[in-house]
This record gives structure tokens, C-alpha cells and sequence, in this order.
């Protein structure tokens, strides 16, 4: 499956906005957002002005590269949030907090989603009991995420979850971190999901 490889950092200066997608180096010093605060490319400090377009385009790659999904996947997303009852913005944050690649990193068993994304790929976690390696699968109330017995004593998660205490887990998920195993106690909703994200604009991306 296509995915980005190019440059983290740079996405974070596209968007203007930090999206923490290098772990710990985002917050020291060597922050590439921190020490040059504008786009990339040689155009990159001159003052821009956004049209309305431009300010719901931006919005909707913000969110597309917090989350790790391509543009047709994306699409895919509000589809099925735009067919869901209730507001559709905050059915699309909902879907994408439901990933599995994404609770994975919620729980604190992997840095970044795009390291979820990789250790989910390479079979580490189980769904209620079950293999699963898909990283776009989606977990519902009441399932238990937890790693595989044989992974357990592998450095990476055990470096994950110190970073826990800086990042915390969210409301609707249970961390057990003793058996490095997680349930979702609810489905996400908007006031449970922090990320400076304005999914009206989105709506109207779509709608246009």
C-alpha cells in the first residue's frame, strides 16, 4: 500500500502547526517546526494569503497527515461518516480515532501512528485474542487491544510507554499497562479528542 516517506518535519511547517509525528524529538530543541516556523521551499517566509478554499484545503491535509491516510482513503472516511447519524465532522474524528494504528499509539504502545501503523502491519498486537495486522481496522466498545506474548519484552514498547505520562490516554480507552493491554471503554466523541482540529471546515471542504 502507497504511504508518505518523505520528510515528518516538513509537515508539520506545511501545516503551520506542530503534528507531533517525530515522538521526542518534537519536544526538544532540534524541533525543525520550532527553529523555522514557515513553509518549506524557497517561498517559504513570504506573508501568504488564504482563500477560503485555500483555509478548508489546508484543514483537511492537516488531518490527513496527523491521521497517516491517503487522499482516496480519507475520502473513503467522510463517505461513511456523511452516512452515519449525527454531526458528520465529528463522525469522521471518530472513525479515524478508531483505527487500530491509532489506538495502539492512544494506549501508548507505539511513539508516533505511523510507528502503530508499522508495528500493527508486523502482527504485534492482538484484537480480543485475535491476530490482527491490518492498521485501518477499526475497534469498537468493548474490544481489548493487547500485544502478543512474545513481544512483550521488546525495547520499543517499553520505551513507548514511558513517554505516556507526557501524552496521557484518553478518556475512552483503559490502559493496563502492567499486561501492555488496553479496552475501549466507549467510542470516541469531539470533547474527548484534543487535537487543534476545526472538522467544519472539512465538511465544507467536501461539500463545496
Amino acid at each position: 500500500m502507497a504511504r508518505y516517506t518523505g520528510p515528518s518535519c516538513k509537515l508539520c511547517r506545511r501545516e503551520s502547526t506542530k503534528l507531533f509525528l517525530k515522538a521526542e524529538r518534537c519536544f526538544t530543541d532540534k524541533c525543525s517546526f520550532d527553529r523555522r516556523p514557515y513553509p518549506p521551499g524557497q517561498h517559504g517566509q513570504r506573508r501568504m494569503k488564504f482563500t477560503e478554499y485555500g483555509i478548508r484545503l489546508r484543514e483537511k491535509q492537516k488531518v490527513r497527515r496527523i491521521y497517516g491516510v491517503l487522499e482516496k482513503q480519507f475520502s473513503r472516511y467522510f463517505a461513511e461518516a456523511d452516512r452515519l447519524k449525527g454531526v458528520t465532522g465529528e463522525n469522521l474524528l471518530s472513525l479515524l480515532e478508531r483505527r487500530l494504528d491509532s489506538v495502539v499509539y492512544r494506549l501508548g504502545f507505539a511513539r508516533t501512528r505511523a510507528e502503530g501503523r508499522q508495528l500493527v502491519a508486523h502482527g504485534h498486537f492482538l484484537v480480543n485474542g485475535k491476530r490482527v495486522n491490518i492498521p485501518s481496522f477499526l475497534v469498537g466498545s468493548g474490544d481489548v487491544v493487547s500485544v502478543i506474548e512474545r513481544s512483550k519484552q521488546k525495547p520499543i514498547f517499553v520505551s513507548a510507554l514511558e513517554q505516556m505520562d507526557r501524552r496521557g490516554v484518553p478518556e475512552w480507552l483503559e490502559l493496563e499497562k502492567e499486561n501492555l493491554s488496553g479496552s475501549v471503554k466507549t467510542l470516541p466523541i469531539r470533547e474527548g479528542i484534543t487535537l487543534p482540529i476545526q472538522e467544519q471546515l472539512i465538511v465544507e471542504y467536501y461539500s463545496r
